[in-house]
């Protein structure tokens, strides 16, 4: 007898999640605070890799959103171009492996940061395109 009470959904177009908006500010928040530390500053190995795996997940959210918002434009326009080839960087980071180390923390905090940057541009050239 089955008595799951799960539904499993399927939106290969990514519907759904475009529907719900980012949290950004906690975000935000984590990536001034991880780009502020030191090589003094001192987490075990373990705390950094929790951190890189939330901002890994994050940037990859945006990533996703920063995709919806380029593929609304032309094919022929700046804006989406440039945003293709931050994507291709994005997916090139977003494959390495996470290590436990302030550097790669931080790595991933500015690939957060630059992606936010990347979405905030596309937002405003879909507004002048309107």
């Amino acid at each position: 007898m089955h008595t799951s009470t799960h539904t499993v959904l399927y939106d290969p177009d990514g519907l759904i999640e475009a529907e719900l908006p980012l949290d950004r500010e906690p975000y935000e928040c984590l990536v001034k605070a991880v780009l502020a530390w030191t090589d003094e500053d001192t987490l075990a190995e373990r705390d950094y890799e929790q951190i890189g795996l939330q901002l890994t997940g994050h940037a990859r959210a945006i990533a996703s959103d920063v995709r919806r918002r380029a593929n609304q434009l032309p094919k022929s326009s700046g804006p989406r171009a440039l945003a293709d080839v931050v994507l291709r960087e994005t997916e090139g980071r977003l494959s390495t492996t996470i290590e436990g180390t302030v550097q790669c923390v931080q790595n991933r905090a500015r690939l957060v940061r630059a992606l936010y940057a990347r979405l905030d541009r596309l937002e405003a050239a879909l507004a002048q395109a309107v």
